[in-house]
């Protein structure tokens, strides 16, 4: 019997979410018992049409260590959600009777906490008809909301953007002595993380944001309204940081939000920053413009953390050595040894303590009024953005792998 690995990735992208491939694919390949590691294009959706290819030839060809630096998913993404097993029973026999022709020994899924819930089913499934194939989660979010690990791969490379996105927006704003409020909005539908991640943009020789707002705390658009008067009596230009899922006390989301919910029942958010540049406009008669950062917070590979990197890599290779131990059902996790000097170590944690849990930002990196960050949370995010990674340019523009094997047809 052959032993193969799959692997695959789901969810958002980040900027290292490679690297933790790349740790899976390495370590699998380097094992004399595994015969080759199967990438699924587009995940488990992908999977299920039988859209796979071998990994194996990007060792051969060099090209597997370009994938840690390459921006996005290599095999692409999807956003299904399994269905539960008492829905389609047939999809999980489905599932495992490929795992079998094909000589799966192992399956690992890259991605966020939606994509942990995939591995909680189909390791739940494999334990309860006695399936010798292991299913492991890595795991990969800008968001940091994943529980029982220090923090998540692609988390700090975002951080490290909106913190120096910040700090240039700081810049750009603080030169005009008329009155203005700038309002960035920036991605967090139920954890503040990145949006904390702003307070680093405040150094020996930038402001930062004045105002961090986040949604573990109730936002008041009174109380909004007093905070930027008050800074405005200090000096002219205010900066304001907001999680687009900030919400008032009874939880309803500050933004233009519409009804309309996405495969796993998350709302569709938008519009947080333009709704308060409206309120201020209309209320304070000032000028005000809002930016949402969108899509570029999540894969900006010029702007990542080889710290980031080096750990989704080391988080793909954990995965690989525990299942290849016996371990399924698990995530790999980083456990934070010391801040000064940082130090980290790697292990798994159970699955089912994991997946379809959301991971707060602690009450005490939240100042007393809602409206700032403490230093704590600078203190825990400043050693998970440091290095940068050696990107190899051509023409003045950043080299990555390209992705024929996502449109075949071009």
């Amino acid at each position: 019997m052959n032993h193969n690995l799959l692997v695959g990735q789901s969810g958002g992208p980040t900027a290292v979410i490679n690297g933790s491939l790349y740790g899976v694919v390495s370590e699998g390949l380097a094992n004399p018992e595994i015969d080759n590691v199967i990438g699924m294009v587009n995940g488990i959706e992908g999977f299920l049409a039988d859209h796979t290819i071998d990994m194996a030839p990007l060792k051969e060809n060099g090209e597997l260590e370009r994938i840690r630096t390459t921006p996005g998913s290599y095999l692409g993404s999807c956003r299904y959600k399994l269905p539960k097993m008492a829905d389609d029973i047939e999809l999980y026999e489905k599932i495992f009777a490929f795992f079998e022709a094909n000589d799966i020994t192992g399956f690992f899924y890259i991605g966020g906490n939606d994509s942990m819930d995939t591995v909680l089913q189909l390791s739940t499934y494999a334990k309860l008809h006695e399936k010798s194939v292991t299913i492991m989660g890595v795991p990969k979010t800008i968001d940091n909301d994943l529980c029982l690990t220090d923090h998540t791969p692609g988390f700090g490379s975002a951080a490290k953007y909106i913190a120096t996105t910040l700090q240039e927006i700081a810049y750009d704003t603080s030169i005009y002595p008329l009155p203005s409020v700038t309002i960035v909005e920036i991605m967090g539908r139920d954890a503040g993380w990145l949006t904390g991640a702003a307070t680093l943009a405040r150094t020996d020789y930038g402001l930062g944001p004045d105002l961090i707002y986040l949604p573990e705390t109730a936002f008041d658009t009174e109380r909004f309204l007093e905070d930027v008067k008050e800074i405005m009596q200090k000096k002219p230009n205010v900066l304001i940081a907001i999680s687009e899922g900030i919400r008032d006390k009874d939880g309803k989301y500050i933004s233009a939000s519409t009804k309309t919910l996405d495969s796993f029942g998350h709302s569709q958010l938008s519009g947080a920053g333009k709704t308060l540049e409206t309120l201020i406009a209309h209320r304070l008669g000032i000028k005000v413009r809002s930016i949402e950062l969108n899509l570029p917070q999540r894969c900006a590979a010029h702007l990542s953390s080889l710290t980031d990197i080096e750990e989704s890599k080391e988080l793909g290779r954990t995965a690989v050595a525990h299942a290849l131990k016996g371990a399924s059902g698990y995530m790999s996790i980083i456990r934070r040894e010391s801040n000064q000097p940082y130090r980290v170590s790697y292990d798994i944690a159970d699955i089912s303590l994991i997946a379809n849990e959301v991971r707060s930002v602690p009450r005490d990196f939240i100042n007393a009024s809602g409206n700032n960050v403490t230093e704590k949370m600078a203190e825990y995010l400043r050693p998970i953005i440091v290095g940068q990674p050696s990107l190899t340019y051509e023409n003045g523009m950043p080299v990555y792998l390209p992705l024929p094997h996502l449109y075949p047809s071009l």
